[in-house]
C-alpha cells in the first residue's frame, strides 16, 4: 500500500497548521474551564479496593456512597472483574486524626451493607472485603505532579537536543520539539474535554504520564525515520528545492509509516477491548497518542524544517546584502 504516492504534503501544510492550532486552542480553553480529572497520585486522597461476592454496578456503588462523604463524589471503577471495584475519595484528606481511616472504613461498611452478606461484621468487612487501601497526602501529590511535568518537558527538550546533534540543523530539532509538544498538549486536551462522558476512567495519573512519554518516544521514532530519508535525498539531489525533497521523502516513507502505525494500533485496540477496566484509560491515551503522533510526524515536524530553512536562507541573504552594501559604500 501507498507505493509511488505523490501527495503534496507541503502544499497543504498551512491547512494542517490551522487544524493543529485549532486543536491546541480548544485544548487550552478546556484546561482553563474544565480542568482535569486528577487521580489520587496528583490530587491526594484515599484508594480502596473492595471485593464483593456477587457482581456489582459501579453506578450503584457510587450512588450508595454519594451522601456518605459529605459532597465529595467518589470515583468508582471496576478492577479486574465486576465483583471488585476501586473506590477513590478525597474526603477529609487534610485530616490527620488517627481515627479518620477507621471512620471512612465504617462509612464504606455502613453504606455498602446491601451488597454484602447479611452476616458480615465491620471487622470482617475490613479484613476480607477491603483488599487494599492507599493514602496519598496533598504534599506528596504536588511533588508527584511537579515531577511528572518536568519528566515530560525534559523528555521533549532532551529529544530535541539529540535531533540537533544527529542532524546538525536547528530546523530538524525545532520540528521535533514542536511536534512532540503538540502531541502532548492535544492528548491532554482530549482527556480534559471528555472525562465524565466516556464510559471508562480518564484520570490524569502516573499511568497517563507513562502513556504520554511512550507516545513521545514513538512519535520521535517516526519523525527520525522521515528525517533520515529527507537528509538522504538532500545529499542525493542537492540542487532540488527543499519542499519537493520533503514531499518526495514523506511519500517514500508513507507505506512504512502506515504499516508500523496500523500494527501498533491493532495491538492497542485488542488490549483496549479485552484488557479490562484497569488499563483502559492508559490504552486509550496510547491509541490517540499514536494516531496524533503519526499525524504530527508527517504534517508538523517535516514542514517546520521547510519554514526554518526559509528563515535561515532569508537570514543568509540579508547578511550577504549587508556585506555587499558595505563593500559598495567603500
Amino acid at each position: 500500500w501507498f507505493k509511488d504516492t505523490k501527495v503534496d504534503f507541503m502544499g497543504i501544510r498551512k491547512w494542517m497548521y490551522g487544524i493543529s492550532v485549532a486543536m491546541i486552542v480548544i485544548s487550552c480553553i478546556s484546561f482553563a474551564t474544565r480542568g482535569f480529572s486528577l487521580g489520587i497520585d496528583f490530587s491526594g486522597g484515599r484508594n480502596y479496593i473492595v471485593a464483593f461476592d456477587k457482581p456489582v454496578s459501579t453506578d450503584n456503588v457510587r450512588r450508595m456512597l454519594e451522601k456518605a462523604f459529605e459532597g465529595d463524589m467518589p470515583q468508582v471503577i471496576t478492577i479486574g472483574s465486576d465483583k471488585q471495584v476501586r473506590i477513590a475519595t478525597k474526603y477529609r484528606i487534610n485530616d490527620n486524626a488517627p481515627t479518620i481511616d477507621n471512620e471512612i472504613e465504617g462509612k464504606l461498611y455502613d453504606n455498602l451493607k446491601p451488597l454484602l452478606k447479611t452476616s458480615v461484621t465491620k471487622a470482617e468487612f475490613i479484613k476480607e472485603n477491603i483488599k487494599s487501601s492507599q493514602k496519598v497526602g496533598p504534599t506528596v501529590a504536588d511533588d508527584i505532579k511537579r515531577s511528572a511535568i518536568w519528566a515530560v518537558i525534559l523528555a521533549i527538550f532532551g529529544i530535541g537536543l539529540y535531533i540537533f546533534i544527529r542532524f546538525k540543523e536547528w530546523g530538524y530539532a525545532l520540528g521535533a520539539i514542536v511536534s512532540l509538544a503538540h502531541d502532548a498538549i492535544i492528548t491532554l486536551g482530549l482527556f480534559s474535554l471528555f472525562y465524565g462522558f466516556l464510559p471508562f476512567s480518564m484520570e490524569i495519573d502516573q499511568a497517563f504520564i507513562a502513556a504520554i512519554l511512550t507516545v513521545i518516544g514513538y512519535s520521535v521514532h517516526d519523525t527520525v525515520i522521515n528525517y533520515d530519508r529527507i537528509r538522504e535525498n538532500v545529499s542525493l539531489f542537492p540542487k532540488r528545492d527543499r519542499i519537493s525533497l520533503i514531499n518526495l521523502s514523506v511519500n517514500e516513507m508513507l507505506g512504512r509509516t502506515f504499516s508500523t502505525t496500523a500494527t501498533v494500533i491493532l495491538t492497542l485496540l485488542s488490549m483496549f477491548i479485552f484488557g479490562g477496566e484497569t488499563i483502559r484509560g492508559f490504552i486509550f491515551a496510547m491509541l490517540f497518542g499514536i494516531f496524533i503522533g503519526t499525524y504530527s510526524s508527517v504534517f508538523i515536524a517535516s514542514p517546520i524544517t521547510v519554514e526554518m530553512q526559509k528563515l535561515i536562507s532569508l537570514g543568509r541573504i540579508k547578511k550577504e546584502n549587508k556585506k555587499l552594501a558595505h563593500v559598495t559604500n567603500k
